[in-house]
């Protein structure tokens, strides 16, 4: 492990709170603590609820958080409520101090099925929601960044800089079985579930089809139904919508699903490292284009939406960014026709502003009929630049 290391964060949690309280998810290990530690210290007032002492004080009697912060001489501290989702019935007090006192929260949690449970809804709009996810491309920068160490240990800090990556996947998978899964009493049925998630592993990036997951798996298909809401109400996986704007060429339905973080999917596949030029070394690359796009969103574009398209007849593009640039992911460094062929499908209707090629190619290049083929990290630098969507944005 690198000692001391501090990638300084796209979120800035003073800037978060300037205006009205927040609610800041993501899934454990993407950071949230540490940002605050180092973003806030000093300037607010902290209850850690993975601490037993305070975990048990504010269990116990909720009402003691009023108390104490009634109590304080200095009301202007933002208060930090880390890992909320395991006292969910705080979120009552917090309402009645932000309506009847004025006081600003930033509550951090990694399950929304726990704060849906207790009526999260209780903030009626009082703060705002944001979701932190692991490092990207502008936070490493070129000092940090090493695609073949992204697409096999992922962006969690702690892993990405761990000189034990793989022990600290494992272990992170066996934490989430054993403390959100298990502690949570989410599913009774732990050995099911960790088959499910193998087999989920396996379909990263791929169509849903609860069918095949519970066959291969050996779990009812209604009860893959749920792991899969379990995955994304702790924050582990979402969905990726299809784009259904063509009107020539139909377009399929149903979603695709990602993991929240390559490495860990991958780590759930039990798979040997992937490298350039093999087989899987393209999948990787567009699931790790998936958080990019995801976090680039999140931070930078509020609102907008990320889909992917694929035709009845077999053509797809992975990415639809902002219903204005579609972005074809290839794993080749001498991209030809075949590479092309579903953004030519798309740009027959005209309805993209931008269509993209992302590969290992060394140089940018446009093609005649307009489509740009760019590097990887010439990609990364546009995205977080504003070039791919209309809305300039400083980040």
């Amino acid at each position: 492990m690198i000692e001391q290391l501090y990638i300084e964060r796209l979120l800035n949690p003073l800037e978060l709170v300037a205006q009205k309280s927040c609610l800041l998810l993501g899934p454990r290990q993407t950071g949230k603590s540490q940002l605050i530690a180092k973003t806030m210290a000093g300037k607010c007032t902290t209850y850690n609820l993975l601490e037993s002492d305070v975990y048990f004080r504010l269990k116990a009697d909720p009402s003691v958080l009023r108390k104490e912060l009634l109590a304080r001489t200095d009301q202007s501290l933002t208060v930090v409520i880390d890992e909320i989702q395991r006292v969910p019935d705080l979120l009552n007090e917090v309402h009645n101090l932000i309506e009847t006192y004025g006081l600003r929260f930033l509550l951090t949690g990694s399950s929304a099925r726990s704060l849906r449970k207790k009526g999260v809804n209780l903030l009626g709009g009082r703060a705002r929601v944001v979701t932190m996810r692991p490092l990207t491309y502008k936070e490493l920068g070129d000092s940090y960044f090493d695609l073949t160490k992204v697409l096999n240990r992922g962006l969690l800090p702690s892993i990405y800089f761990s000189d034990q990556a793989r022990l600290d996947q494992q272990a992170y998978v066996g934490t989430y079985l054993k403390e959100e899964i298990a502690a949570e009493a989410l599913t009774r049925n732990i050995p099911a579930f960790a088959r499910f998630l193998k087999v989920a592993g396996d379909c990263n990036g791929t169509v849903l089809s609860p069918t095949n997951i519970s066959n291969q798996s050996g779990v009812p298909k209604s009860t893959v139904v749920e792991y899969f809401q379990i995955l994304k109400d702790t924050l582990l996986a979402e969905e990726l919508l299809a784009w259904r704007g063509t009107k020539a060429r139909k377009s399929i339905e149903s979603s695709k699903f990602y993991f929240f973080d390559v490495g860990i999917a991958r780590c759930l596949t039990e798979k040997p490292p992937v490298k350039e030029k093999s087989p899987d070394f393209g999948d990787a690359l567009e699931h790790y284009l998936h958080h990019e796009l995801r976090t680039y969103i999140d931070v930078a574009q509020p609102g907008a939406l990320l889909h992917y398209w694929r035709s009845t007849s077999g053509f797809e593009v992975d990415f639809i960014l902002g219903n204005e640039t579609a972005i074809e992911v290839k794993s080749t460094s001498t991209p030809g026709s075949g590479d092309l062929k579903g953004l030519r499908a798309l740009k027959e209707e005209n309805l993209m502003k931008r269509y993209v090629l992302v590969c290992m190619i060394e140089k940018p290049r446009v093609e005649e009929d307009g489509i740009l083929i760019l590097p990887l990290n010439d990609f990364l630098a546009r995205l977080w630049n504003g070039e791919l969507l209309d809305t300039q944005v400083e980040i």
